[in-house]
């Protein structure tokens, strides 16, 4: 493999060469054990992969993963317990390609001991992640169940926020509306041609396919414009049914403010769907369908909107949900109603005292369902419109009886305790996403689809809380 001078070659595990003026440790490849080695002695007391394989055999409830094996046949399948070890252990260290994970098990220690020696094959471990997503939001109760009994969960101040998740989606592989429908004509004018191409050839199948063929066999350039044609008008249609549930949204918010009966308000909304034409640039990805063109910190790409809501005290994940909408105006309601039940299913009695949220979910709707909450909301109201009258920082007028929602709220946020209380929203939920998408990776999803995004999400914020749980563990702060 190198070149080495007559007389330099060495037979592995002699000495070093003379002159070097050192002795140092032996070293030699070929050793053999005397005795079967032990992987527990080779890996730390504090090594993170104990504390994962602890969790998992003393502190969840796997019954629902074992109950999906109870009507599968064949090989006996990996232990479900080793798989989630692996799997949580893999997404805490950021390793999320199944690729990868199967190369640690061979190569890394921690893997190795977490898998008993055993090295399930990547497609094993890509099955297991896909059929039990939806398990995870019962171990995501469990884990914060876990995190309340060990004190981590204060509910004094929580902060809601969303970030975006890169899809596992190539932008290559998109089509706007206005290419998509000339591109149909143009496929199912070449696959009639193709067609009637072969049929004119019929009668000189048996010479030209030989007569191990049956001679009917599609033929490869006609499959593969007709799988293409198939995937654009998927495509085609999904448009379409989005340009139409928008229609029929704006509509039915028409009619409500308009206060039309419900027969004429249906009417309004069965003719705007009638009506409804997309926009010629919106795109469909082919590799996932379901994400979506949004502005993350890379520029315009597909990704998905991934919400948190995260407690003050250890920046522990309260709730977590992932929507295909680009902006966060509609998650408030929705994530404020999960948390409260996440709290109630975690036995967790008590309910936030403070929620905070940015401007991007500041709506009449959204002000409205704030004061239905039993908790103080602040969420930042932006620029004062024209005819809003706000008061200046620090030294807040009375607030007008015939104040707006939005004018209450500009008031509250510019009291002294408003202020301080909202100058914590950054600190409470930002450091949870960036821990999360450095330590974890969880910027970029390896599994496609709505269903798919919304598992992985769950998996990275249990991980996170796992984490927050044996950090504080560690630092005595909660019990062992």
């Amino acid at each position: 493999m190198f070149d080495i001078e007559p007389g330099e070659a060495r037979a592995p595990g002699s000495a070093a060469p003379a002159g070097a003026g050192k002795t140092f440790r032996g070293y030699d490849q070929g050793q053999c054990f005397l005795l079967p080695p032990s992987l527990d002695d080779w890996l730390d007391e504090d090594d993170e992969a104990r504390f994962i394989s602890e969790v998992v055999e003393e502190l969840l409830d796997l019954t629902p993963v074992y109950a999906s094996y109870a009507s599968v046949s064949g090989a006996p399948p990996y232990d479900p317990r080793m798989m989630l070890k692996l799997l949580l252990f893999a997404y805490a260290t950021g390793v999320t390609s199944s690729r990868e994970l199967e190369r640690r098990c061979k190569r890394d220690i921690a893997f190795r001991w977490l898998s008993g020696n055993q090295a399930p094959d990547y497609r094993s471990l890509a099955r297991f992640r896909r059929r039990h997503l939806d398990a995870l939001p019962g171990l995501f109760l469990q884990v914060l169940r876990v995190c309340a009994e060990a004190g981590l969960v204060r509910l004094g101040r929580v902060a809601l926020d969303g970030t975006k998740l890169a899809a596992n989606a190539s932008r290559h592989k998109a089509m706007s509306y206005d290419r998509i429908v000339p591109k149909i004509d143009q496929l199912q004018a070449e696959v009639a041609a193709l067609l009637a191409e072969a049929e004119a050839v019929d009668e000189a199948e048996d010479q030209q396919f030989g007569q191990d063929r049956r001679g009917d066999e599609v033929a490869p350039e006609l499959a593969r414009r007709e799988g293409r044609l198939a995937k654009l008008r998927a495509a085609k249609d999904a448009i379409e049914a989005d340009a139409a549930e928008k229609a029929a949204a704006v509509a039915r918010k028409k009619a409500d403010a308009a206060g039309q009966p419900p027969e004429q308000a249906d009417a309004a909304v069965a003719t705007a769907v009638d009506t409804a034409a997309p926009k010629p640039k919106a795109q469909r990805n082919f590799t996932d369908p379901e994400a979506r063109m949004m502005k993350t910190v890379r520029g315009f790409d597909y990704a998905f909107n991934a919400q948190a809501v995260v407690d003050e005290g250890h920046q522990i994940v309260l709730s977590a949900e992932v929507t295909q909408q680009a902006t966060d105006i509609q998650q408030f309601v929705p994530m404020a109603e999960q948390t409260l039940r996440n709290l109630d299913a975690a036995g967790i009695e008590r309910s936030p005292e403070v929620v905070l949220a940015d401007a991007g979910y500041c709506s009449e709707a959204n002000l409205e369902a704030a004061d239905d909450l039993d908790a103080q909301v602040l969420i930042a109201t932006g620029r004062q419109r024209h005819g809003e009258s706000f008061p200046t920082a620090g030294a807040p007028d009375p607030v007008p009886e015939d104040a707006s929602r939005r004018e209450r709220m500009a008031h509250a946020l510019r009291t002294e305790q408003g202020r301080t209380d909202y100058a914590r929203r950054k600190a409470i939920v930002e450091p949870a996403f960036g821990q999360m998408k450095t330590r974890q990776n969880a910027g970029q999803l390896r599994l496609r689809g709505l269903a798919g995004a919304q598992g992985e999400w769950l998996l990275h914020t249990i991980c996170h809380n796992l984490r927050k749980l044996r950090v504080a563990t560690a630092a005595g702060l909660a019990p062992a």
